[in-house]
């Protein structure tokens, strides 16, 4: 058997504040709340065609093994793929929301070469928002 796989179904990101991280990925990157279980300490995003679920640290559903909140990165960075991609604009936005904005650059994606912009989410998460394929930069390679 081989196993194909077709996209990203969803990232699990721990937090010690669900609903901050939540109006962050709703009100400034555009995700929408897809569906709460608060008995779980749970909270879903819909981004796009994938989800991004939020976990209360210490949650009935979060592992003893994940340690506490600050001792580990719960991972290394989310990358969410956008349609359009202004650097300017997208700078603009982030700054007005507060955000913590870090490099960009070209770098290589599921979709090949294209822009990109790291920043942080308001737990220290590295966000990268990943713009279409550069055209000019694939026909070089």
């Amino acid at each position: 058997m081989k196993i194909h796989i077709r996209e990203i179904d969803h990232v699990v990101i721990r937090a010690t504040d669900v609903q901050a991280l939540a109006r962050f990925y709703c009100d400034v990157l555009g995700c929408s709340l897809e569906k709460e279980q608060r008995e779980l300490g749970l909270t879903q995003l819909r981004a796009g065609r994938s989800l991004i679920d939020l976990l209360q640290v210490g949650a009935k559903i979060d592992r003893p093994e994940n340690g506490a909140a600050g001792t580990g990165r719960n991972m290394d960075h989310l990358c969410l793929r956008i349609d359009t991609f202004d650097i300017d604009a997208l700078s603009a936005h982030l700054a007005a929301h507060g955000a913590r904005i870090g490099e960009h650059g070209v770098r290589y994606g599921a979709d090949g070469f294209g822009p990109s912009l790291y920043l942080f989410d308001p737990e220290g998460n590295m966000v990268e928002l990943k713009g279409p394929p550069d055209a000019a930069r694939l026909t070089s390679l």
